[in-house]
């Protein structure tokens, strides 16, 4: 499974916020999408999710134009973790990782052994197994954005879009979530994520796309993008870039001016 974007402009009403994006998204591999405050890391993420319509360039989804897609068969597809996940309704845990399977049902079909055990998956992978009878209200907010990754992982897609998906986390939960998310890019998932902490990005992402003002400013290898240069132009800042001991990754610092 491929997510290919080329040459994608898109916005609001008549302001673009991404301009003149190209980029591919291969299974098997984690794409960290870095960029400061505005730089279009959401924007970027619903388009490739199909929830916003590029006023120019075309979404590719293996090799088919994302448009082309009817809703269900998106949704087989596509697993989106949004930045501030919500319900509607105060379903318990394991109700909404259940409503992860509506893609692949026709109504009125109910849950099936197959879908049961792919609600067990998820609700294993996301340590949620000893909350699946809690309401979601009585949950932290690091609970709830597992419970939603947990939905989308119900699904079964071969695609998985994450709108910063640590940012309600503590430090164990960040390392065990995008240790998940490593885990699964090796079984053959393919996954972006925008995420704000540049060192975590670096570790746990084969590939980085950094943006500026809307447009790709670079891409490639967390060594490549994660330079001195780079990350002024991107964040005004003096970066510091270290090597780490144990990783031999790039580790980042920023002084203030």
């Amino acid at each position: 499974m491929k997510v290919r974007l080329v040459n994608v402009s898109a916005g609001y009403g008549r302001t673009n916020v991404l301009e003149g994006v190209e980029l591919e998204l291969s299974a098997g591999e984690v794409l960290g999408i870095i960029g400061p405050n505005g730089a279009g890391k959401t924007t970027l993420l619903r388009a490739m999710a199909g929830a916003l319509r590029p006023s120019c360039g075309v979404v590719y989804l293996d090799g088919q134009k994302l448009g082309r897609f009817k809703p269900r068969d998106l949704a087989r597809l596509l697993g989106v973790v949004p930045q501030v996940p919500s319900s509607g309704f105060d379903f318990r845990v394991r109700e909404l990782v259940e409503l992860g399977r509506l893609p692949h049902l026709r109504p009125p079909d109910r849950l099936s052994p197959q879908d049961q055990a792919a609600v067990a998956r998820a609700l294993r992978l996301a340590d949620l197994e000893h909350l699946a009878s809690r309401p979601i209200s009585s949950l932290s907010g690091g609970e709830r954005q597992r419970v939603f990754l947990a939905m989308a992982l119900a699904q079964e897609p071969e695609v998985l879009l994450l709108d910063e998906p640590t940012a309600h986390l503590d430090v164990r939960y960040r390392l065990e979530f995008l240790t998940l998310v490593r885990r699964l890019a090796r079984e053959g998932m393919a996954v972006a994520m925008a995420i704000h902490d540049l060192n975590l990005a670096c570790c746990f992402s084969d590939r980085l796309l950094l943006l500026s003002q809307g447009r790709v400013l670079a891409q490639g290898r967390p060594e490549e993008v994660l330079v001195p240069e780079l990350l002024r132009q991107a964040f005004g800042l003096e970066a510091l870039v270290l090597t780490h001991p144990i990783s031999g990754r790039p580790w980042v610092e920023f002084r203030l001016p």
